[in-house]
């Protein structure tokens, strides 16, 4: 029988100190959301959907909404409990809490190899053509990691000015690109004409717009490391708990907003021939269509300011799963060890390096480092799930005065979500660029439940 599960830390592990502010927690979580994904990896989306893509970040919004109020309620009602994992912990067992501990883990630790790669491709164009790309990737690796084993205080004021960029570039461009779609541009007129003049809305039909939740519900990923990074905050846990809400929310608006924007600009089946011959922003095309001067160059910064932002949020949050791991008892116990600034300084060290040896991979090994991405293809779907069917559970346990923060049409709202993800995973079974990642990422959750058997195995013997 699985051992009896709790929110206690074992006997002598330290605790992380309070260091945190909440504009630290809200601008970590927008670092890991912010990234990649919407400024390169939304060119495909809208080629492959049009502008219709829209509806579909909406979707994609609407399930992670669901998923990061429930985290919210479980946060108030279960404080100082670590990573928002540990709640599959308390009601499903410990072998929820393992399995998604690590798999949470293993995701960031791949995300930051990703995002590091991606940086230095950007950076290559500054650089002498001699400097391989997978040299540039180590040493932005290297770098954040320096920035992580500062105090988490400095690290959080670094977040916060990472982040804070990348939002005032896109509250900006939002900005810019309203006012030439309503009549700031050559012509005079409104553009909004572009939303259905190329075969209409919805141009390929509205099963890819349904379909293209598989591929965007990654980019919405981040949002949870608000209760992550609760366990470093001053305030109190309904202020990190209301975050897990309104960050989404705000994330949301950044979403929809720019990318209705940019197919308001641009013409979609513009961005779709532009993507089969080179993967390049939209938001730089669309700054070149509204004849902002610079517009690549100025791109080119921001998306690496935010590839930098949100690789540094990986390490950060990937070395504090794995301390709460230890903390209960799943992972090495000396990794709990903490440094004279209070650093969990070997979680992150174990964090970086095995996100150097992922870029090493990339640029040696690139078919096992492409298992290994598309292993973590449908981890936050398993993970996201799991931890609403441990707040199905747990919302018949939780005393009435510690539902300070409920969440909306309960249960239906649960069934709803984890529906709605199972369908993406349906979907991912018959979509064949999606079927591999399905296959790896199911195979990742085996290992690690066959881990967890292992692991007990050595603990209680």
């Amino acid at each position: 029988m699985d051992e009896p599960a709790t929110t206690d830390a074992l006997p002598g592990a330290p605790t992380l100190a309070k260091s945190l502010r909440a504009r630290h927690v809200a601008m970590i979580s927008i670092g890991g959301i912010i990234g990649g994904g919407l400024f390169v990896n939304s060119m495909v989306a809208i080629a492959n959907i049009g502008p219709a893509v829209v509806v579909s970040y909406l979707l994609t919004g609407a399930i992670v909404f669901l998923v990061m109020r429930m985290i919210g309620e479980m946060a108030m009602a279960y404080p100082d409990t670590g990573a928002f994992t540990e709640f599959a912990r308390i009601g499903l067992g410990n072998l929820a809490g393992f399995t998604s501990g690590w798999l949470y883990w293993y995701f960031w630790v791949v995300v930051v190899a990703f995002e590091a790669i991606v940086g230095a491709r950007i950076m290559a164009q500054w650089l002498p053509p001699e400097i391989p790309p997978w040299v540039t990737a180590a040493v932005l690796t290297v770098l954040l990691t320096g920035s992580n084993l500062l105090s988490t205080r400095s690290y959080g004021e670094f977040e916060f000015w990472f982040s804070s960029i990348k939002v005032v570039a896109i509250i900006v461009f939002i900005v810019i690109g309203c006012a030439y779609i309503f009549g700031w541009n050559p012509t005079g007129q409104s553009t909004l004409g572009n939303l259905v003049s190329y075969d209409g809305f919805a141009p390929m039909g509205w099963s890819p717009v349904l379909v293209g939740v598989v591929s965007l519900i990654f980019t919405l990923v981040g949002a949870e490391i608000a209760t992550v990074a609760a366990a470093e905050a001053r305030e109190g846990q309904k202020v990190i708990a209301n975050l897990t809400t309104t960050l989404v929310f705000r994330i949301l608006v950044f979403y929809v907003l720019s990318i209705a924007v940019i197919v308001a600009v641009v013409p979609w089946t513009e961005i779709a021939a532009q993507s089969k011959i080179q993967v390049m922003s939209p938001f730089t095309m669309a700054l070149d269509k509204v004849g902002i001067p610079g517009a690549v160059m100025a791109m080119d910064i921001i998306v690496l300011v935010a590839v930098l932002s949100c690789l540094n949020s990986g390490i950060y949050v990937a070395s504090r799963v794995m301390f709460t791991l230890a903390s209960k008892g799943d992972a090495p116990r000396s990794i709990v060890k903490l440094d004279k600034r209070g650093v969990p300084a070997r979680a992150i060290l174990v964090a970086a390096v095995l996100s150097l040896v992922c870029v090493v991979m990339d640029a040696f090994l690139k078919d096992w480092f492409s298992f290994l991405l598309n292993a973590s293809g449908a981890l936050m779907l398993f993970i996201y799930m799991t931890i609403v069917a441990a707040h199905l559970v747990l919302r018949k346990r939780i005393p009435p005065e510690k539902l300070q923060l409920k969440t909306w049409f309960y249960p239906w709202s649960g069934i709803i979500a984890f529906a709605a993800m199972g369908a993406v995973l349906v979907a991912m079974a018959f979509k064949e660029g999606s079927r591999n990642e399905l296959i790896a990422s199911t195979a990742c959750l085996l290992v690690f439940v066959a881990g967890y058997f292992i692991f007990r195995h050595r603990r209680t013997t």
